[in-house]
């Protein structure tokens, strides 16, 4: 075939653009040939926007390193400086220091003071049974103080497989499956019925203030009854583990815990029942009767 006369099939590629295409496209673009188009100058200046930008990005990568460092340094001063090692507990009677402490404390950062002091200003402690409230105070970095507000409770009652526990008004308090000790349990009184929050439905209210002034006396003493009892005519009775002692009724009562905690010492491994009813004041008019 003749060079001057082959044509080229349609649809292939031959490497070299249309006349056309070259021409809209230079219409758009500067078109520069390779590097050689650009001069010294400009490659210098290129090169320089490069070098800054490349500088730029090293700067902020370092900025931020060293703020995450800062702040890595500070919250370790912070866990460090701010570490609790001194407690003081006061006001709690059901819970031991050890449980108290673990209250507040419990969880993360809880033995930090300035976490501490941060989570409980201006609020305490609510929702712990026999707990009113519990104040958190920071004496020092390493130092917080637990003060711990109890509800004020005088006795309870079994009601439904439970320890009902009511304050000085006859107020159930609290409901629970344990049992706390310290707290007498009261007998001899009769309810139909316990709701929680409101008063113990007896028919003579003044028990709760004769429960009230004996459990006070009993602490005078240093002395802590397991159960007070109250029969029919309002004369009582405390239990001691296997002692009793029959007070009667309220005449005399102190002379009579007075006397009882002379007494007691003596009846250790005994069973039986000191009879105080008619007691005055005086060495006279009390025995111990041994159960048969």
């Amino acid at each position: 075939m003749d060079r001057k006369t082959a044509k080229k099939k349609p649809g292939r590629h031959t490497g070299v653009l249309p006349a056309a295409s070259v021409k809209a496209a230079r219409s758009r673009f500067r078109v520069i040939s390779g590097a050689s188009g650009l001069t010294r100058e400009k490659r210098s200046s290129l090169e320089s926007l490069q070098r800054r930008s490349g500088r730029r990005r090293l700067l902020l990568f370092s900025a931020i390193l060293g703020t995450v460092a800062v702040l890595a340094a500070v919250f370790v001063f912070l866990m460090q400086y701010f570490h609790v090692e001194n407690i003081y507990v006061e006001g709690n009677l059901h819970y031991t220091s050890d449980e108290i402490i673990q209250m507040v404390t419990g969880g993360r950062f809880g033995d930090n003071s300035l976490y501490l002091s941060l989570k409980y200003r201006d609020r305490g402690i609510q929702g712990i049974p026999f707990i009113q409230t519990m104040d958190v105070k920071v004496l020092s970095p390493d130092t917080i103080r637990i003060v711990v507000y109890e509800k004020s409770v005088a006795g309870y009652v079994e009601y439904l497989d439970r320890y009902m526990y009511f304050d000085r008004d006859g107020i159930v308090v609290e409901a629970s499956e344990a049992k706390t000790e310290g707290i007498p349990e009261i007998t001899g009184i009769d309810f139909d019925q316990v709701v929680l929050y409101e008063a113990l439905p007896v028919e003579n209210q003044n028990i709760f203030r004769e429960i009230l002034s004996i459990t006070q006396i009993l602490s005078k003493y240093g002395l802590s009854a397991d159960k007070i009892y109250f029969d029919d005519a309002g004369d009582m009775t405390l239990y001691f583990g296997e002692v009793r002692a029959r007070l009667g009724s309220e005449e005399n009562i102190e002379e009579k815990v007075s006397r009882l905690q002379q007494l007691l010492p003596s009846a250790e491994g005994k069973k039986g029942v000191f009879r105080l009813e008619n007691y005055s004041g005086s060495g006279e008019n009390v025995s111990f009767e041994l159960d048969e």
